[in-house]
């Protein structure tokens, strides 16, 4: 008996640690908060019954996260400890009387929100915010100060000259969390389960500008010794909270008994579709402080305190079929129209798969029966199909070879990635963001065709692929919607003078799959001229520094096309330069040296920057490497300053520039 026992520790132990490791490192949860919150309770009751089978390795001994090495790592003044979990009105009526049995006497609770997001401690010095630290593994989290800097809704003065230290949970908005989703399968990444791990995915990111791009936000909820700053109780500390200026989550309850509690968890189970982000629960806490002072801790969490967490909504359908939609950068995307069902508040008639390995991961197939949710409440997907359901009649999906819009061939472009996509550049589908990449400032730098204008375009049949821009007139313009005379006339000015920009500008705005603007210009000064890149063949593309095999065969496959061939000769017809102006050199003092350029410069643009230094010799790369020489760096220099201090790069100032020069 007591082996299966001890059999059976192990193998919760061992079971959790993989998902701790999938949630906190990867942010890629396999199992549900339900889940996992049934195998640690079970771990630690048979632990409790079983005092000789305890280990200090046990997942029981420890709270939170692995610490990633890659951010400097900080010793949190107070533990930051998890909260024990509860479904049910049982456990909330339980958790009541635990706390009165202990006190002696009945209480006050305060019920709060609980933000399904990042936890976060924040130390103010003087007002002045001087430190934001991650969780980590609760005891000892990573230095997440420039992050945290950059959520708008943080100030980083408070508005009193006041030194303490706060902690509050970092979320992503729903509606920001669908957008940032949406790009992602556009791009042919793997999207983000739920905002959450899209949240802890950005305060990885090394690049902090992605917590302001992605949208985060943060809410305040605890005080660090609160009452030295005159607080008796938690509502206390959040009306504190707001009076300095910090953002505190204001749906909350007070002075509330047992029954208020049950009430206010069940209130929000039916509201919490109707906030900006997710909640997963409340949190019910002793109000007044004497009294979690009394209480105090177990080894991994407050007696006053509990998180009461809403039941997962997932319902049960049936794929009715499996269509596929072709997205603006070619990304073909499965979508399977189930059974309508209603749920999270809204009647569900489709639900993502996202990409065709997690079709095949998780066997799904068109009649299947399966389990649907709502990935932060937003999202309808597949959660995992019943096979034991099957009758026979079930399809499996098989990728498309041919593209559901026009035909064309499909494929990866590289060997990481998870999407299949259309591989034809001029597949109507993905023509809008290739126009737009071709008008962009990177490429043909046409000043006044944005995403709306491109919309007009196509919407009334003026362009079928790039090289009609060229034979636009303005009495086409003119009667277009918000346009008018003289912005026709400013387009078609702005499409003429384009015509010069030469071939590194023509072979950037073409969308080559895996050609940038650094590719195609090393291609442009190495070839000289498009048909020298169009006769091309893949070992001779090879050549060209920077280009890779995979890069060959992409460029190679592109103007192989006939559409491809055909667009050129109307480009041609039209007057447009697809020859590369070399910069005549005045001397070779920076020859065989790399730069980067990072920050705002005082006296030069970027543009000239990069003239200077390669009519000097020298080359300007994007990306920060070992093999980098100089940063030249401006003012709010970012991340590739950050990455060139640790890579021990050397950094100069634009003056220093000039003085290597002479």
């Amino acid at each position: 008996m007591k082996e299966a026992i001890l059999k059976r520790i192990e193998q919760l132990r061992d079971e959790i640690e993989i998902q701790n490791y999938n949630y906190y490192v990867l942010a890629k949860p396999e199992i549900s908060d339900f889940e996992y919150d049934k195998l640690f309770r079970e771990l630690q009751e048979l632990e409790e019954k079983n005092p000789e089978f305890i280990s200090e390795s046990s997942p029981t001994k420890k709270v939170g996260a692995l610490v990633i090495g890659e951010f400097q790592q900080v010793t949190h003044s107070v533990p930051m400890l998890s909260l024990d979990n509860s479904y049910n009105e049982e456990d909330i009526v339980q958790f009541d009387s635990r706390v009165r049995k202990l006190l002696g006497n009945s209480c006050e609770y305060t019920c709060e929100l609980k933000i399904d997001g990042v936890s976060v401690a924040l130390r103010y010095e003087n007002g002045q915010l001087v430190k934001g630290i991650s969780r980590g593994n609760g005891s000892v989290g990573e230095d997440i100060t420039e992050h945290v800097r950059k959520i708008p809704s943080l100030p980083l003065r408070l508005k009193k000259p006041l030194t303490l230290e706060v902690r509050g949970e970092v979320y992503m908005p729903k509606d920001t969390f669908l957008k940032v989703n949406s790009r992602r399968e556009e791009d042919g990444l793997e999207v983000f389960a739920n905002p959450r791990n899209a949240t802890a995915g950005t305060l990885r990111q090394l690049n902090t500008l992605a917590v302001k791009e992605r949208g985060l936000r943060i809410k305040l909820y605890h005080l660090i010794n609160s009452e030295d700053y005159d607080n008796e109780t938690q509502s206390q500390t959040l009306g504190f909270l707001k009076e300095i200026g910090l953002p505190v989550e204001e749906n909350f309850g007070s002075e509330l008994d047992i029954d208020s509690i049950i009430g206010f968890w069940k209130n929000w189970n039916e509201k919490r579709h109707e906030l900006e982000f997710e909640i997963d629960g409340v949190v019910c806490k002793v109000d007044r402080f004497e009294y979690q002072t009394t209480l105090s801790y177990t080894s991994h969490s407050p007696r006053w305190a509990m998180a009461i967490k809403f039941p997962a909504e997932q319902k049960k359908s049936k794929i009715e079929n499996i269509k596929f939609s072709v997205g603006r950068t070619g990304v073909i995307t499965p979508v399977a129209n189930i059974t309508p069902i209603r749920l999270a508040g809204t009647v569900v008639k489709n639900a993502s798969l996202h990409n065709f390995e997690n079709v095949k991961e998780k066997d799904i197939r068109i009649n299947d029966m399966v389990i649907v949710e709502k990935a932060g409440d937003i999202i309808p997907q597949i959660v995992r199909s019943l096979p034991e359901e099957r009758t026979g009649a079930e399809i499996t999906v098989i990728p498309p070879e041919k593209c559901p819009v026009c035909g064309g061939e499909t494929g990866k472009t590289s060997v990481e990635e998870v999407a299949i996509r259309c591989m034809n550049p001029f597949c109507k589908a993905k023509l809008k963001r290739t126009m737009e990449i071709f008008c962009s400032r990177q490429a043909m730098d046409i000043e006044g065709i944005g995403g709306k204008v491109v919309d007009l375009l196509l919407g009334n049949g003026l362009i079928s692929d790039l090289s009609d821009i060229y034979f636009i007139k303005e009495e086409m313009l003119i009667p277009l919607p918000r346009l008018g005379q003289k912005s026709a006339k400013n387009i078609v000015t702005e499409i003429e003078k384009s015509k010069t920009r030469g071939l590194t500008a023509v072979l950037t705005g073409l969308g080559i799959p895996l050609v940038g603007s650094k590719t195609a210009k090393d291609i442009a000064m190495y070839f000289k001229n498009i048909d020298s890149v169009m006769m091309a063949g893949e070992s001779d593309l090879t050549l060209v520094d920077g280009v890779g095999e995979e890069i060959a065969i992409s460029v190679r496959k592109f103007f192989s096309l006939d559409s491809t061939k055909q667009m050129i000769d109307k480009m041609k017809s039209a007057g447009v330069k697809m020859e590369e102006d070399v910069a005549e050199k005045k001397g070779n003092v920076l020859s065989g040296l790399k730069f980067v350029l990072t920050g705002t410069l005082a006296n030069h643009s970027r543009d000239e920057m990069k003239k200077f230094i390669e009519e000097n010799g020298g080359d300007v790369v994007s990306a920060v490497s070992k093999k980098t020489d100089y940063i030249i760096a401006g003012e709010k220099a970012g991340s590739k300053l950050e990455k060139g201090m640790k890579l021990g790069v050397k950094i100069i100032s634009e003056e220093d520039f000039f003085d290597l020069i002479k």
